[in-house]
């Protein structure tokens, strides 16, 4: 029997950040996930809708109808966090649109991990900018779990997500070792073994960052996404799921 398991969502669960595959292919935390659940699963086969600069809306409408149509045995979701960085957030309406994906797919028959926003306010200026929508999304995304008995991920307090090792250049996209860890999360939130430790915080985390510093960040990655914002352009844009179909993970992913 094969176990079917399918990620849908933003730039996070695209892989972004992270090592690519030789193909140039974002790796990610999914796609290490995925490895995770071969070595307790016979038959692991994977799909990965996600695609960078997606908000909510266009998770539900884009990317649930394939993910449906795959009758995934897990699924897992990262959605929110573009919709929190617009000027302009209804978060009743992302509420409801996180509702509705949780629940279309629990009752289905497919186990729901929701993916929550931890406190970066260290890591980025953005983080301190949506402080207060942050936590009103993680208090949603809990009901929307309480409601629909999907699950949230991970803990997000007091973990390696609030360091700076965990995040890549661009403070936007988790690191090579933030989607490692995230992965091992995910898998402790799902019950396997072996993932002890996996929120601890390594030796290393304190990164001086001086004006020179600061002023390059703005230039680099800060500038070029508000040009975007200010176009009504996306990341995303033009872009197709880097893994459409299920493909069986021993071939395609380990």
């Amino acid at each position: 029997m094969t176990f079917r398991y399918v990620a849908i969502g933003d730039s996070i669960s695209e892989g972004i950040g992270d090592t690519p595959w030789p193909d140039g292919t974002p790796r990610g935390w999914t796609d290490r996930l995925a490895e995770h659940l071969t070595r307790t699963q016979e038959g692991v086969e994977y799909a990965n809708l996600a695609v960078r600069g997606s908000q909510a809306e266009g998770v539900r409408s884009r990317q649930l109808p394939g993910a449906l149509s795959l009758q995934p045995h897990l699924t897992t979701i990262s959605a929110g966090m573009n919709d929190l960085l617009r000027p302009r957030c209804d978060v009743a309406r992302l509420q409801t649109n996180l509702h509705a994906m949780a629940a279309e797919l629990t009752a289905q028959g497919s186990q729901v991990l929701l993916l929550a926003i931890p406190d970066v306010g260290k890591v980025s200026p953005v983080g301190r900018l949506i402080a207060s929508r942050r936590e009103r999304y993680n208090a949603m995304l809990h009901a929307v779990a309480d409601e629909t008995g999907a699950v949230p991920l991970a803990p997000i307090g007091d973990t390696i997500f609030e360091d700076p090792q965990a995040w890549s250049d661009d403070r936007l996209h988790l690191s090579p070792l933030g989607h490692e860890r995230l992965a091992a999360g995910a898998a402790a939130t799902l019950g396997l073994d072996g993932h002890d430790g996996w929120a601890d915080i390594p030796d290393g985390g304190d990164i001086a960052r001086g004006v020179r510093a600061e002023l390059r960040w703005i230039g680099t990655h800060a500038v070029p996404w508000i040009g975007r914002r200010v176009r009504g352009r996306s990341s995303g844009d033009g872009r197709d799921p880097k893994r459409p179909t299920l493909v069986p993970v021993h071939a395609e992913v380990t």
